[in-house]
């Protein structure tokens, strides 16, 4: 009989002078691995009881439904919005014809952030990385001919979620379709805009106060509708490991729960219509036993709350691959990512899914980008044969010991925010956010230094990428034709019933009463998006968040590595000679949230030697060039992943030559398709770096630029 200590003789030899033990790992997740997993290491494992190990029974590790796929596979469902409802719609119907069999709707920057698309804050942000949506009449555009009793919709919205889910169910009545009769998921997860995302209006408090009165309403009155689906995807996007992502989401779902039950609610009433969201990135065996840690977690958690009803221990989710693993070099590739992504989804049991397009690293996606992504899950589904079995992957050794080592890390990281004093209090007191941040930039000097490989960024690298076609927004049409739209929608409403509903609103925000029941009767008398979102503003008031830098993850990962000492010594070798440190300022313009790449540029800078500013979110170009000024920094910095930089960074440029500070360099980074690299400069940009580009090289070149002027 062959022992397991025979295995390691035999592999130690064909190891030669190489320790077995170093095969062992401990990866960029905190998981560790290890190169053999035996029957050993799934005695004992507590999820594998066998009377809690078959789909569709409590605790729902092997998924949520008795017969998963085998029975219907998982909904193929697009996430796509752009320009104007006019368009957008007809990129659904497209999507609809070609087999997909639910819609996923992208709103724009500007209506995520509860303002109107005729606002001066926003005109780089009207249709560019969403669809704009000012009111109900642009939202019965976007569903035209699009039966909504018969389809499910999903909205990702979190900071405008009461108007725009209100001008959602007013169109609907106007199409004939009764709240009760509408199936689908708002996202309306705010806790996760505050820790990674960025696209809140209202501080924490009276933010959840708008979550329980969605649940609440939706739990009364809309019995098919998810009323919030709680979403881990935009944090691992931030930089969350799996562990974080996984302990953080289902922290969240914990708040909101209590959040309900102490508005009154039932949890039987509610917590069946609770969805989550999560990203699937490229630790293929990982994300699968990250769905599975996720049904058991979910439901472990959720019995603290004596439910009577089993469903509400059930976790049900709709994945999306990752975005952040997309690149803009050799961008065929991400046509392999996503589909080993969208695999490692499937397995996991995941309800629906949505593949990223391969050039979403560069822009919004082609139609044939789009198309190919969604022929990946249309393949998986009818070729593979992966449905014919229910969780195929259970009782792997491997998968069960990773499902078991996630499930017991991210309970850990669960308990220890229940000591911080609950979710909302540990994203009051930016703990999550920290971890989540200090996170990212491991991973980044993990890619920078090759460590993490990255085919076609930090090897393999092909010598000649042919161009690829991208699709391109026209903002200023969009632009017009929102603020006409708006123009007409105002001249021939009854101001004096708008004036009453806003009236309604912002009493119902002071008192009692529930805020989406009072934003239903404000849409129906055409009141906008904006409007609805400022009455609220005026009793809540609007959040700025306070941003931080990252320091010192950059310079430990990179200690004694000899292209980072060569570029700090010249830095202080500048500092010595100028008698201070290069100065750089970081900024995000516009209502783009995502500030991962700016964090972590940020943080490398500092580490590096300069002396860098972090601007403010959400700033005009105007204030940026402002807060340029007002620190004397010898270089900006704009990270850019909205789509906004052919409008807002001209503004920059026009900011500073106006107050005549030609001597700042202005470099761009993020997502920026290399066909606009010389529009930009043309109007000054001295240096442009897209997703992939090198920190190190990156920095070299600013201080380079900057040595011109001092």
């Amino acid at each position: 009989m062959v022992t397991f200590a025979d295995w390691q003789a035999r592999a130690q030899k064909e190891l030669r002078d190489r320790p077995l033990e170093g095969l062992s790992k401990t990866n960029l997740e905190g998981l560790d691995t290890k190169p053999l997993y035996t029957q050993a290491d799934t005695s004992g494992l507590d999820h594998l009881d066998a009377h809690d190990n078959l789909p569709g029974f409590a605790p729902f590790t092997r998924g949520p439904k008795a017969s998963m796929y085998a029975g219907r596979p998982w909904t193929v469902r697009q996430y796509a919005g752009f320009s104007t409802a006019q368009e957008s719609n007809a990129f659904y119907k497209k999507g609809l014809a070609a087999g997909q069999r639910g819609l996923s709707v992208a709103f724009d920057l500007a209506t995520h952030r509860g303002y109107d698309s005729d606002h001066p804050r926003v005109a780089g942000d009207v249709g560019k990385a969403g669809v704009a949506i000012d009111s109900v009449e642009d939202m019965k555009v976007l569903f035209d001919g699009i039966p909504l009793a018969d389809m499910t919709v999903s909205m990702t919205m979190n900071g405008a979620v009461i108007p725009t889910l209100a001008c959602f169910i007013v169109a609907a009545e106007e199409q004939g379709v009764r709240p009760e009769q509408l199936a689908g998921t708002i996202q309306n997860d705010i806790l996760k805009e505050f820790m990674v995302r960025n696209t809140f209006i209202y501080p924490p408090e009276p933010s959840m106060r708008l979550v329980s009165d969605i649940i609440a309403f939706t739990a009364e009155q809309m019995p098919r509708f998810n009323s919030i689906s709680i979403s881990g995807y935009h944090m691992q996007e931030a930089g969350a490991d799996l562990v974080q992502e996984l302990a953080f989401t289902l922290a969240d779902g914990r708040e909101y729960v209590r959040a309900a039950v102490r508005r009154g609610l039932d949890v039987d009433a509610f917590a069946p219509r609770l969805s989550f969201f999560f990203a699937i990135g490229m630790n293929f065996f990982a994300e699968i036993a990250k769905l599975r840690a996720a049904r058991l977690l979910w439901a472990k958690l959720m019995a603290e709350f004596s439910p009577k009803s089993e469903k509400s221990l059930m976790l049900r989710t709709h994945c999306q691959t990752s975005g952040v693993s997309l690149q803009e070099q050799d961008p065929l590739n991400n046509v392999v990512r996503t589909a080993f992504e969208a695999m490692s989804a499937i397995l996991g049991g995941t309800q629906s899914l949505h593949t990223n397009s391969y050039d979403e690293a560069i822009a919004l996606p082609s139609d044939q980008a789009a198309r190919i992504a969604r022929n990946t899950q249309l393949i998986l589904q009818h070729e593979t044969r992966v449905t014919d079995v229910i969780d195929p992957m259970a009782g792997s050794y491997y998968l069960e010991s990773l499902t078991d080592q996630l499930a017991t890390k991210a309970w850990a990281l669960m308990e220890d925010i229940e000591t911080a004093g609950g979710m909302t209090q540990a994203v009051i007191d930016g703990l999550p956010k920290q971890g989540i941040e200090e996170s990212a930039a491991r991973r980044q000097a993990a890619i920078e230094k090759g460590e993490q490989v990255i085919v076609g960024v930090n090897k393999f690298q092909s010598d000649h990428v042919e161009a690829i076609d991208v699709r391109e927004i026209d903002n200023e049409e969009v632009l017009k034709a929102q603020i006409e739209g708006l123009k007409t929608l105002k001249a021939k409403r009854n101001a004096s019933k708008v004036a009453d509903a806003l009236k309604g609103i912002q009493d119902t925000a002071t008192g009692q009463g529930n805020l989406l029941a009072a934003a239903i009767e404000a849409a129906r008398a055409r009141a906008t998006v904006g409007e609805i979102s400022t009455a609220m503003e005026h009793v809540f008031g609007r959040y700025q968040p306070v941003t931080k830098l990252v320091r010192g993850v950059f310079a430990d990962a990179f200690a004694d590595d000899p292209d980072f000492e060569s570029l700090s010594a010249k830095l202080t070798s500048f500092e010595e000679k100028q008698g201070r440190a290069p100065k750089i300022l970081i900024v995000k313009m516009g209502q783009d949230g995502h500030d991962r790449g700016a964090k972590m540029i940020a943080g490398a800078f500092a580490d590096l030697g300069f002396d860098v500013v972090m601007g403010d979110l959400f700033q005009t170009p105007e204030e940026a060039a402002a807060t340029a000024l007002d620190q004397g920094v010898d270089a900006i910095g704009v990270s850019t992943q909205a789509a906004g930089h052919k409008t807002l960074v001209p503004g920059l440029m026009g900011a500073l030559d106006k107050a005549r500070a030609t001597h700042i360099e202005v470099v761009c980074g993020g997502v920026i398709p290399e066909q606009d690299y010389a529009f930009l400069r043309q109007r000054g940009v001295r240096a442009i770096f897209g997703p992939g580009s090198s920190v190190l090289t990156a920095a070299d070149q600013v201080l380079e630029l900057i040595k011109q002027h001092t």
